[in-house]
């Protein structure tokens, strides 16, 4: 964690890694460069003691204020199209990562910038946050991931509302939408991520990485393959002896009942 960053504030608070997307002169805007910064400070993160890392914009006006439209402005259709696929794949990645990301919405939340949110576990809106992809307001559309991911979460019919109209939602909208997970006072919401971390950490981090790599798969694959990457994480949580030690303490404390006949070692801690 020792690398400096041009556009990210990072502040490592426990087991919480806070990232700030620092380009207020370009409303957070992201650009490749930031891109690049992103995917590295992803994986410098992924090898600390860090569980999970918040997202928020500097100031108090912008979270993300989309991709960059000065960079893409450059662009011809060919470099668009190259322009999307880079940011298609930071979210990727971001949504690949083993920790738990969250948005927290901490402004103005639009295009690339709600997209990023998307590609996070969890979203955390001050009720001063305004949210949407009103791309097709400026000529284009959703590049980096939006057409898929917003159907993913809010259903078809709804999604093609939001991206045909290119409204942007309330923080108390959103919420009503599934857009978000929880609205705080502006003021109060870096508060909020203790309270909706605080009972996920009580869960064991490996159990947390391989549920979200199944819950992937339900997006990216069929049904069938999906299931079969569930099986494969589900035995994986089986390397670790966290389960079998609980079922024994559980059993040994009389927690845990059965009529099945067991041999007497089932009823002793394991290390015992």
């Amino acid at each position: 964690m020792a690398e400096r960053y041009q556009n990210l504030l990072v502040d490592k608070q426990g087991d919480v890694c806070w990232v700030t997307i620092n380009r207020p002169g370009d409303r957070n805007s992201i650009d490749t460069p930031l891109m690049k910064e992103l995917e590295n400070v992803l994986e410098a993160i992924e090898k600390t003691s860090c569980r999970a890392i918040a997202f928020t914009g500097a100031g108090d006006t912008y979270f993300i204020g989309g991709a960059d439209g000065i960079e893409m402005m450059q662009c011809d259709a060919q470099g668009a199209k190259k322009f999307s696929s880079r940011i298609q794949n930071l979210f990727n990645r971001m949504e690949a990562s083993p920790l738990i990301l969250v948005a927290v919405i901490n402004g103005l939340c639009f295009g690339g910038g709600f997209e990023f949110a998307l590609a996070c576990d969890l979203r955390l809106a001050g009720d001063n946050a305004r949210i949407g992809l009103p791309e097709v307001k400026v000529g284009i559309i959703p590049g980096g991931g939006g057409t898929q991911r917003l159907p993913a979460l809010v259903g078809s019919g709804r999604a093609r509302q939001m991206i045909l109209s290119g409204k942007l939602y309330s923080a108390k909208d959103a919420l009503d939408l599934g857009l978000v997970h929880s609205v705080l006072p502006a003021d109060k919401i870096t508060g909020g991520v203790s309270g909706i971390l605080g009972p996920i950490f009580r869960n064991p981090q490996y159990a947390l990485s391989r549920a979200k790599q199944a819950l992937l798969a339900a997006q990216r694959v069929a049904f069938s393959e999906g299931l079969g990457i569930e099986s494969e994480a589900f035995g994986r949580c089986f390397e670790h002896d966290y389960f079998a030690d609980l079922m024994h303490r559980q059993l040994q404390e009389g927690l845990l009942e059965t009529t099945t006949k067991l041999p007497d070692w089932a009823y002793k801690h394991r290390k015992d």
